[in-house]
């Protein structure tokens, strides 16, 4: 059961947008302007049923900046999170202006996080991106002017023709539109996307993308926003608190179609298909259990952080333990620069968080 004292965080899936990217995988309604009452009310019915109160609360989509700030202010509202509590809402830079960046303020959301991807406005066409370099620019000013304290891009990195100039420009456009976090990710074409039934040409081969993000890293870490997990960036303390309670193995609780939870270390996940949002709306859905989180999860979340995986703490909460044999890869991990052991603490190198999960495969075969 979970802990009534534990730090919760609540995530609402808002599967609703104005029309779907080229490389997008999640579930998403395309062909949206706003997201229907009966939706949010779906949400708040969801919302009564746990008293909990969230330390975050975030709204991920889909495109979350389609509720109106009298939907997000009511679902915040029922909610009920702790004061000082972390609300993030994501947002299209071309959904937004600033009036309704103000209300989103007002309504009590404290962090916006804007889809920039890139500061080339031919890249965000290709990519099925319908805002410009200059759109999300403004987007950004306006953020500031709403007076938001933190301000999220994100930047996809290794695009078709991709180069280190083209990152430079996006970082430079989300630097000086005031950006406290950075997320920077290399594009992964996913089954069922346009991307995957028809493949850009030109994209950079798995040496350059690796290149790409390399290059990411250091270049946000001069600019002020060091690493702290595999594709995330901030200025000193400015981490996305929501995150880090999913690579920590604390509770989390996830509303509507797609949306998972881990509730007293029970995960679970509401189904999706092309009846999943009128079931949500209408009740007939709900969640399936996925099974428990365990010391290998602990494992894999914690070694995707710079901060890397506390040996004590794995034992304390998991059991967990690495034996000789995981040991001995681990020093030829450490040797050939992918990994740190800094006394009790495990932690992976930039390059480690590259092949991040071959080297995690590799520990947990070793169990």
């Amino acid at each position: 059961m979970p802990c009534r004292d534990a730090p919760l965080g609540i995530y609402l899936h808002i599967p609703y947008c104005p029309a779907k990217c080229r490389y997008c995988d999640f579930f998403s309604r395309p062909g949206c302007r706003e997201v229907p009452q009966a939706y949010c009310d779906a949400l708040l019915r969801e919302l009564k049923k746990d008293s909990r109160r969230p330390v975050t609360l975030y709204f991920g989509g889909g495109t979350p900046a389609l509720l109106s700030p009298v939907q997000v202010a009511s679902l915040i509202e029922a909610a009920n999170p702790v004061p000082g509590a972390e609300i993030t809402l994501e947002a299209n830079p071309d959904v937004v202006d600033l009036e309704k960046l103000k209300g989103f303020r007002a309504a009590g959301v404290t962090r916006i996080s804007f889809g920039v991807q890139s500061a080339d406005d031919a890249q965000l066409r290709r990519l099925g991106r319908t805002h410009t370099a200059a759109g999300a620019s403004k987007a950004l000013n306006w953020a500031v002017q709403a007076d938001f304290p933190e301000i999220c891009g994100d930047i996809m990195l290794a695009l078709p023709g991709y180069t280190n100039a083209e990152f430079d420009r996006t970082l430079a456009l989300l630097k000086s539109g005031g950006c406290t976090h950075i997320s920077a990710y290399l594009l992964k074409i996913e089954p069922g996307t346009a991307f995957y039934k028809n493949p850009p040409s030109d994209l950079p081969d798995g040496d350059a993308a690796a290149d790409f993000y390399l290059y990411a890293v250091m270049r946000l870490e001069e600019e002020g926003y060091p690493q702290y997990e595999i594709s995330n960036f901030a200025a000193p303390k400015h981490r996305g608190r929501h995150n880090m309670l999913y690579w920590d193995c604390q509770d989390y609780l996830g509303l509507g179609p797609a949306a998972h939870s881990c509730m007293g270390r029970v995960r679970s996940f509401w189904p999706t298909g092309p009846d999943a949002v009128s079931d949500f709306i209408s009740g007939k859905l709900t969640p399936e259990t996925e099974g428990l989180c365990d010391a290998e999860d602990y494992l894999m979340l914690r070694l995707r952080l710079r901060d890397g995986l506390d040996l004590k703490a794995y034992a304390e909460r998991f059991g967990g333990t690495l034996n000789e044999t995981q040991l001995d890869f681990v020093k030829q991990c450490v040797e050939a620069g992918y990994a740190r052991l800094d006394g009790q603490v495990l932690s992976l190198t930039p390059r480690g968080l590259l092949v991040q999960n071959g080297i995690v495969s590799e520990l947990m075969a070793e169990e």
